[in-house]
């Protein structure tokens, strides 16, 4: 009976001192667990205010009452990348450039501007992400594979720019020259200046800078040096044209015949489709879009918060709260971005001050 008891309060003795070690082993792992939340929490950077200028390419209070959600986008994907932002101040400049002037003094953090604010306002503003849109069908630089590959339709692809395109219509130089493209032949400006062709303002990239970018890089020449040039206030004025056979060549975006299918046969009453009257012969370098770019005179801005800067709107841009967002300024997605990519847009640049002179 001795022995029983002995061995009795032993065990007891062993429960009582396994209850106490795993008290005390969970005391320890909440602790640690605390210690761990806390030490996360200490991480994380502080960031009382992130400032964000838009560009007033649409009615301002438009744009404030869409953008009203990416604070709080904005907010919890960089919590998740180490930042800890107080407040996100969404504004719209008075114009274009109010919102490069403030990049480049440091009063806005982050702005959603246009290749051609950005390469104007380089020296205090640095791109680090490319706006993307879909993609078309064609994208080469030859204009013969545009015309073998009709008609351009939607991609799946996003891309992070858009070319212009040169149009020759149904007329009979029209055809000539459209002819040569498709023959492999290189046309001479002495060719292109025997056509009549239609531009928009000396400010649009599509209806000008970049068709006169195209015209420099192959003949040294502008659209000043041509010999017949009309200016339309439309395209759908420069496609009524090119359907009368006013004129030979017209310049536009690279969709601007799917955006004018129908009317092509329909309110200009040719008798054959767009794609069958009209072929290519010209294709610019790609106009690169919209930019998100970052103050180089900020107090916040360093190569660590612009990479979390890069990676949030890449989230924000794959969600579907993100995407309609972003949509105000028809953004789809964001891609990482560098300061080469703007190349064309600065000799494009070029281009506008020798018309301003």
């Amino acid at each position: 009976m001795l022995v029983f008891l002995l061995a009795a309060c032993s065990e007891e003795s062993n429960v009582d001192a396994e209850n106490e070690d795993t008290e005390s082993t969970e005391e320890n792992t909440g602790e640690n667990n605390e210690s761990e939340e806390t030490a996360e929490a200490e991480e994380n950077r502080q960031i009382d205010e992130l400032s964000i200028g838009f560009v007033p390419s649409r009615e301002p209070e438009e744009i404030i009452t869409a953008t009203e959600p990416l604070k709080e986008l904005l907010t919890e994907e960089l919590a998740n990348l180490g930042y800890d932002v107080g407040n996100v101040d969404i504004t719209v400049g008075t114009n274009y450039e109010a919102v490069g002037e403030a990049l480049s003094a440091g009063t806005t953090d982050i702005g959603l501007i246009p290749g051609g604010t950005y390469v104007l306002y380089d020296d205090g503003a640095e791109v680090i992400l490319t706006a993307t849109r879909a993609g078309l069908s064609n994208d080469s630089d030859d204009p013969a594979d545009w015309n073998a590959n009709e008609p351009t339709e939607d991609s799946d692809i996003q891309a992070t720019s858009y070319r212009a395109i040169l149009i020759a219509g149904p007329s009979e130089k029209g055809q000539e020259l459209a002819e040569k493209v498709n023959n492999g032949e290189e046309l001479t400006f002495e060719d292109v200046n025997s056509a009549t062709w239609s531009v928009m303002s000396s400010s649009s990239p599509a209806g000008y800078i970049y068709p006169a970018l195209w015209l420099q890089e192959r003949f040294d020449k502008t659209i000043t040096d041509l010999d017949n040039v009309v200016q339309v206030d439309s395209y759908g004025n420069a496609f009524a044209r090119l359907a009368q056979e006013q004129t030979d060549i017209m310049v536009t975006y690279a969709d601007g015949r799917r955006d004018n299918e129908d009317v092509w046969t329909s309110d200009l009453e040719r008798s054959a489709t767009i794609w069958e009257e009209t072929d290519l012969i010209g294709v610019t370098p790609g106009i690169y879009n919209d930019t998100v770019s970052v103050s180089k005179n900020s107090d916040i801005m360093d190569e660590e918060l612009k990479a979390a800067l890069q990676e949030a709107f890449i989230n924000i841009g794959e969600s579907e709260a993100g995407k309609e967002v972003i949509s105000i300024y028809n953004h789809e997605g964001y891609q990482v971005a560098e300061d080469a990519d703007y190349d064309n847009e600065r000799a494009a640049q070029e281009i506008v001050q020798q018309i301003g002179q």
